[in-house]
């Protein structure tokens, strides 16, 4: 028998599992998907559960039904790489794998900030999102939101958020001198104007010392709010920093030209939790999952996989609101309704694929 165990059913994930399922598969060949939810969700829209512009079943999928495949939704405790098995919550039992497949995805990083993990709300999971939305949806006219943040999630929430409420009084809290920094400068100046044209207060050169309960200190000034929302940095999922495996300065694990750990080459990693010369991306997963597949199926059927070939990133898009957006198509800058279009091409696709 040769046990597969996929754990993380995200967008790397779910490309891994399609590719393995696309083919004829030996009987002896039987795959595990281990995720907490009995769903994929679509994170890179739950900046719209958060806002409460999208209900939950919007970002919600099915997993394919397979008879090849067996699903447990559970939470994982531990990854036991050195008796190759994966230890279920609740339940007490363990999945023994032979290859294994690891896409947990990543979390917030709080980089020691006092009271941001206690105090703050989170788009990293899809119940988090929900929490910030009840919260968001719940405040008074008038309340206070600040997002920590000015990257691509920061943007999309508040944007996101004005649309929702155009009452609420939102703050923008941006680590440099403009937003999002490694996008292009017209794409820059666009967003900067799309928020002063609607009243979202961007603060630059922010450097938070403390969140409270009802509100963020940031250089020395206090500001109160009702809700502040963490978007200032992510790191891998926590049972994937307790690998005994070699990391990178970001703690990604280091995997070689097939996404094998040099370590133990029966174990794959992908996304934001496999070391990478790309920024993390839903795209960048699911490139390296349907390449995993290949891999993996050689392998399976003992052959000696092919090298992959570099990945070419189509773009980056973001969303201001769902008549507004900006991106990278093409690797040229654009801004306005077409990159809006495209981005809502692209979750179209994900809903049916």
């Amino acid at each position: 028998m040769k046990r597969v165990v996929l754990v993380g059913g995200g967008y790397g994930g779910i490309k891994t599992l399609l590719g393995l399922l696309s083919q004829t598969l030996a009987d002896d060949i039987h795959i595990t998907v281990i995720d907490r939810n009995p769903f994929r969700s679509l994170k890179t829209e739950f900046y719209a559960i958060a806002a409460g512009t999208s209900a939950d079943h919007d970002v919600r999928v099915d997993f394919p039904a397979d008879s090849r495949v067996n699903y447990i939704f559970r939470e994982i405790i531990k990854i036991d790489t050195e008796n190759k098995q994966i230890i279920i919550q609740d339940e007490d039992s363990i999945v023994p794998y032979d290859y294994l497949i690891i896409g947990l995805g990543c979390e917030d990083n709080y980089h020691g900030i006092p009271g941001a993990a206690e105090f703050t709300e989170s788009v990293q999971t899809f119940a988090k999102a929900r929490k910030a939305g009840v919260a968001i949806g719940n405040l008074k006219a008038y309340g206070k939101v600040s997002v920590i943040g000015a990257g691509l999630s920061g943007i999309e929430v508040a944007s996101e958020i004005r649309e929702s409420r155009p009452d609420l009084n939102i703050r923008l809290l941006d680590r440099g001198n403009t937003v999002l920094k490694p996008l292009d400068s017209k794409i820059q100046s666009y967003v900067q104007k799309w928020l002063t044209e609607n009243n979202i207060d961007v603060i630059h050169n922010s450097t938070v010392e403390y969140v409270e309960q009802d509100g963020v200190c940031n250089n020395g000034v206090c500001y109160l709010n009702d809700v502040t929302i963490w978007t200032a940095g992510v790191q891998p999922n926590w049972l994937v920093r307790e690998l005994p495996y070699s990391k990178d300065n970001h703690g990604k694990v280091v995997v070689n030209d097939f996404y094998q750990v040099p370590e133990d080459p029966s174990v794959y990693v992908l996304g934001d939790c496999a070391s990478s010369e790309h920024s993390p991306s839903a795209q960048l997963a699911g490139l390296q999952g349907e390449q995993i597949a290949e891999i993996l199926l050689a392998v399976l059927n003992e052959k000696q996989p092919k090298k992959p070939k570099p990945i070419k990133l189509k773009g980056t898009l973001g969303s201001l609101g769902k008549s507004d957006g900006f991106g990278n198509m093409a690797k040229k800058p654009m801004t306005g309704l077409l990159p809006r279009l495209a981005k809502s091409g692209v979750l179209w696709l994900s809903k049916r694929h």
